[in-house]
């Protein structure tokens, strides 16, 4: 996703809340989900954790981008994120999409 998509999610965005980590989706005009990470330097210091984590969640994205609905999403790594074990940031992730499906499957008021 490019710094434009970005900011269009951020105008108006859907959250999804875990101590650790931070989503915000948006529904978008096309047929499927996209993905965008930021892990700050600050939350996590080591280039090699931050990789690892962007890796998880693309693949945790991957296994489940065929139940989204289409939507833009944002993951932000939050203070801990580094701390966490490979297995648990997955069921962490896991649960937060589909907290994400359903709240972007409600209709807004």
């Amino acid at each position: 996703m490019t710094p434009k998509n970005f900011s269009f999610v951020f105008e108006d965005a859907i959250p999804a809340v875990s101590p650790h980590i931070t989503i915000l989706a948006r529904h978008n005009e096309l047929d499927t989900a996209r993905l965008g990470i930021t892990v700050p330097k600050k939350k996590v210091k080591n280039a090699s954790d931050r990789n690892q984590i962007k890796r998880i969640v693309r693949e945790s994205f991957r296994l489940q981008r065929h139940q989204l609905p289409n939507v833009d999403i944002i993951v932000i790594a939050k203070h801990g994120i580094g701390k966490m074990d490979n297995k648990a940031l997955a069921e962490q992730l896991e649960k937060l999409w589909r907290k994400i499906s359903k709240r972007c499957e409600q209709p807004t008021t």
